[in-house]
């Protein structure tokens, strides 16, 4: 039996495993979920996952996962996708203290992750679902503009962590870059001005996310 992943192809958070699994090449077998249909309130579903959120993974075993952050950096576990070592093994201080590092550097991309649920996803993805997928209707308008400071304010940060360094924890692409990417590279879909004038670190970034071996682009 295969790892099933239940979500929709459009969602940033399920995008995330969508793009992680690519990345580590991991065999899976996709559950589509119509939320608009009820998909996710079903028995079925709903003893799987009682929160009745996506995205959720199920392991052959019958475990099941859920929360897009914690499902990624389990797939990536032992990888250097979720390591202090870089894409060649070694460790990032070059002092071969892996455990230390690692200790650290999952607690920095973890940091990444907990400001991409709380300061970024709730502005950005929020705007993109208003905008994108509801067509702005009328009675969200105010709603919607009042996520538009905080998004930027979330996209300044980026900008500026990336301004010295290719990656979000140093020099190779951890969990930490697959989470802020997956609403971030869309952010235009919600009325942000993404532009590589206005941002061009940024858009550097998107770049060098996108020659990954093994890349996947979302679904549109």
């Amino acid at each position: 039996m295969k790892m099933k992943i239940y979500g929709d192809k459009r969602s940033g958070n399920c995008y995330k495993i969508q793009l992680t699994a690519a990345l580590l090449q991991c065999e899976y077998e996709w559950v589509d979920m119509d939320l608009l249909n009820g998909d996710n309130l079903t028995s079925a579903f709903l003893a799987k996952s009682s929160v009745g959120k996506i995205p959720i993974i199920e392991l052959p075993d019958g475990r099941v996962l859920s929360e897009s952050n914690a499902i990624i950096n389990f797939l990536a576990h032992g990888s250097s996708y979720y390591s202090a070592g870089s894409s060649d093994g070694s460790s990032s201080d070059g002092s071969g203290n892996r455990s230390n590092d690692d200790a650290y550097s999952q607690a920095l991309i973890q940091q990444w992750q907990f400001f991409e649920q709380y300061s970024h996803e709730p502005y950005i993805a929020v705007a993109r679902f208003i905008q994108h997928y509801l067509g702005m209707p009328k009675a969200r308008r105010a709603e919607y503009e009042h996520k538009l400071p905080s998004g930027y304010k979330a996209l300044n940060i980026l900008e500026g962590a990336l301004t010295d360094k290719p990656f979000l924890c140093g020099d190779h692409i951890t969990t930490a870059d697959i989470s802020l990417y997956a609403y971030t590279h869309v952010a235009h879909e919600g009325g942000f001005d993404v532009s590589i004038k206005r941002y061009p670190a940024l858009n550097a970034w998107f770049a060098r996310i996108q020659v990954q071996p093994n890349y996947v682009a979302m679904a549109t």
